[in-house]
């Protein structure tokens, strides 16, 4: 068994969310980490989707070490030692490949793979992944599927990272699964706020879901 690092999943644990996003502009990357650290979000997942993904990886590990580094769309053996050596935390993929598990823990990155069905878990399982990302979660059939899903390898301890579909308002029932320790989606990011570079507008949308996960607790 490959264990995620308890150190990190209890920083994904206390934010509660996982704000992703992708940049077109590397100079883009800093202040937008920035800004969703200001409005309380401290944890990121940066998605490989466009040319500059990496240089901003780099960049937002070297300028803003209070983040935890997430990268996401992580497609091959080549981009794991690449998000490697860039400092990033940990690595999560939209499927599970297993190459591309076993690169990552060959090099120690923490990763997380993604999985929708009973066999990509069972793969999954078999990697040694404790920790999976369940994605498209929505699209999958949401918190009830997850139950269901999840149920058969309770005993096995598995933690799941939803993405897909997740956002202010069903955020809450998901972070309820005591096997849910975090949630991911890119709704707080809005790609036109980024595009006009409003970083104070991306902080009121941070500090507003940080509100509402505070507010849930108390309950």
């Amino acid at each position: 068994m490959v264990e995620f690092p308890k150190e990190i999943l209890h920083r994904l644990k206390t934010c509660g969310v996982v704000a992703g996003f992708s940049v077109d502009k590397v100079e883009q990357a800093v202040p937008l980490a920035k800004a969703l650290l200001d409005g309380g979000i401290n944890a990121i997942e940066l998605m490989l989707r466009t040319p500059a993904a990496m240089a901003a990886v780099i960049e937002i590990c070297a300028e803003v070490p209070e983040m935890l580094v997430g990268v996401g769309t992580i497609l091959s053996p080549a981009s794991v030692r690449e998000v490697k050596a860039a400092g990033a935390d940990f690595g999560v993929a939209p499927g599970m490949n297993p190459r591309v598990v076993r690169a990552a823990q060959d090099i120690s990155l923490p990763f997380a793979p993604g999985i929708a069905t009973p066999s990509d878990l069972e793969a999954a399982i078999e990697q040694g992944c404790r920790f999976v990302k369940f994605f498209p979660a929505e699209a999958m059939g949401g918190v009830h599927y997850l139950r269901s899903l999840a149920a058969p390898y309770k005993h096995l301890g598995i933690e799941y990272f939803p993405l897909g579909g997740i956002n202010a308002e069903n955020m809450s029932m998901y972070l309820r699964e005591p096997n849910v320790p975090t949630v991911g989606g890119s709704w707080i990011v809005k790609q036109g706020l980024v595009d006009n570079e409003d970083w104070a507008g991306i902080s009121a949308r941070a500090a507003a879901v940080m509100s509402k996960l505070q507010e849930e607790q108390r309950r």
